[in-house]
């Protein structure tokens, strides 16, 4: 009696998850080993044709050769999210900590100051720095008048440009974490370090760092699984000279009209997402940060 109340108290999940994910993957999986059809669409034989895409080039006479556009688009993707998990979380630490230890009426309103821009339409955001960083934006403008540059810099364009959209768009995702971590801290361990007299840099390493990281942890991962396959940033920052792989996966099914290699590549980049995820599942489980932090102290 108590299994099927519980399954039923969990089959509306379930049902989301299959209609919502496991369907559309499946749909994926089987599309990305057919083959194109010529006006879009995909058609029998099965074949490995779209994965080996990645890999070679098709010649208008029927002849094959090896290319690496696709591979250095796919590594440009997984490099720009990296980088965004990374320096989100160089930002995102210090930002979180100066919430946690602020009083709670303060630090109320801290968050709602981290969560406002999730109130704002994310293309309008994306386009608040694309008046920003273009030659005629408020960047160049400024620097042009008060004499440090004598003609606009190129800010738009370019991989910097991306990684700055990427950072401003997910770094709410990876305060949150870290801050819900540092929440529930023990500050007498922080106490407890002064009065050994240890130097802020061995109290940041050796309590505040262990304390935050599974908060950085879950961050990280909810920065690099979304940020790997963004497509509106690129296209608006990159101008389409820096593609990364969602806005080459949104062209095969369009213009491309190549959907069983939209597909595979939809895949590859499903498969970089479930490796991450799988290797912090499967990470060894150490002692709890505040106990290791304790034992430092010790």
């Amino acid at each position: 009696m108590k299994l099927s109340t519980n399954f039923l108290l969990i089959a509306p999940a379930l049902a989301i998850l299959c209609i919502f994910m496991l369907v559309p993957l499946g749909y994926g999986i089987v599309y990305s080993f057919l083959s194109a059809d010529t006006y879009g669409g995909v058609r029998l034989p099965f074949s490995l044709e779209a994965y080996q895409q990645v890999f070679v080039l098709q010649n208008f006479d029927g002849t094959v050769s090896p290319t690496t556009i696709y591979l250095r688009i796919i590594v440009r993707s997984l490099v720009l999210a990296t980088a965004t998990a990374v320096v989100c979380a160089a930002l995102a630490l210090p930002i979180a900590w100066y919430i946690a230890t602020r009083p709670k009426v303060w630090r109320t309103r801290l968050i709602f100051i981290v969560t406002l821009p999730f109130w704002v339409n994310s293309l309008i955001r994306t386009y608040c720095w694309v008046l920003l960083l273009r030659d005629q934006g408020l960047i160049n403008q400024t620097l042009m008048q008060t004499g440090i540059a004598s003609e606009p810099y190129g800010l738009m364009y370019n991989n910097t440009a991306i990684l700055i959209g990427l950072v401003y768009n997910f770094l709410p995702f990876m305060i949150l974490p870290i801050y819900s971590a540092l929440e529930r801290v023990d500050f007498q361990i922080i106490e407890a370090g002064h009065d050994l007299y240890a130097p802020m840099s061995s109290i940041y390493k050796r309590i505040i760092y262990p304390l935050a990281k599974p908060g950085i942890q879950a961050g990280t991962l909810m920065v690099f699984a979304p940020a790997i396959g963004f497509y509106l940033i690129p296209d608006m920052l990159g101008g389409g000279q820096n593609m990364m792989i969602g806005n080459l996966i949104q062209l095969q099914f369009t213009s491309g009209r190549n959907w069983p290699f939209g597909a595979a590549l939809a895949m590859i980049i499903t498969a970089s997402v479930l490796i991450v995820l799988m290797y912090g599942a499967i990470r060894p489980t150490k002692k709890g940060a505040a106990s290791q932090a304790k034992e430092e102290l010790i």
